[in-house]
């Protein structure tokens, strides 16, 4: 990787903010706030590695708290760029929604060479994007898989109501198990927000569960404590990043 000139600002070391996370937030001490994985310059392999998947999750919740709260990091996007010319090392791959209100980098406050993205309506899986995840993991080394759903999803909506429309039909036809499957109280139809979120939610946990049926690759990697597998839900109103245990 490229050096960056004498006169840009040093770049904070991961590896004290891995300590201190390691240290604190992991053991639960009220009123620690977690680094982020973000800085002036691109992440390192080195600066990678030394997280675990637990720490770059919390990293992501930290940056959603710093998304909502209006305190986003200052990031120099021409250093990132100039900085990842010579090669990428990010933390994860986030699969999320094309919806334009749910952009993951902004949300999870995050820079360029930090996450590779996936983006598909309804954020369902499909060979192309296992592939891609497989790619990200097992040969790029990221040590995170998110799956970012959002409330208020268009795709969910279509989905529920059977809505048809060239190769979106097949599309929503993914996503029409998780309708039958959400247990849900009232009006189980598009027009009920309440229960298109409850959908989508559902949509979530079975593209995690159809991840591991699908990628032995990943599953293995699971299973083999290199990486996790997480679910998360964005909330147009209010902005925060729900992640599913």
């Amino acid at each position: 990787m490229s050096k960056l000139p004498a006169k840009e600002p040093a770049r904070r070391t991961l590896l004290k903010r891995t300590a201190a996370l390691s240290a604190l937030a992991i053991t639960g001490i009220a009123g620690f706030t977690a680094p982020s994985v973000t800085y002036a310059a691109a992440m390192t392999r080195e600066q990678r590695d030394k997280m675990t998947p637990d720490q770059i999750i919390e990293s992501f919740k930290q940056g959603n708290m710093r998304f909502r709260e209006g305190k986003m990091q200052q990031h120099d996007y021409v250093a990132q760029k100039q900085a990842s010319q010579g090669g990428q090392y990010p933390a994860a791959v986030i699969l999320s929604c094309i919806d334009s209100r749910a952009p993951a980098e902004i949300l999870l406050d995050v820079g360029i060479g930090e996450t590779f993205n996936a983006r598909v309506a309804g954020n369902i899986q499909n060979d192309d994007i296992l592939g891609s995840m497989e790619f990200a993991c097992a040969v790029a080394g990221a040590k995170v898989v998110l799956v970012m759903g959002h409330t208020a999803c268009g795709a969910v909506r279509g989905a529920i109501d059977k809505a048809e429309l060239g190769n979106l039909t097949g599309l929503l036809n993914k996503i029409k198990p998780a309708v039958e499957r959400t247990v849900f109280e009232g009006d189980r139809s598009g027009k009920n927000d309440a229960f298109v979120d409850a959908v989508a939610k559902t949509n979530v946990v079975m593209t995690i569960e159809e991840i591991r049926k699908n990628s032995p690759v990943l599953k293995k990697l699971e299973e083999e404590g290199k990486i996790k597998i997480v679910g998360s839900m964005y909330h147009l109103v209010g902005g925060k990043v729900d992640f599913l245990s």
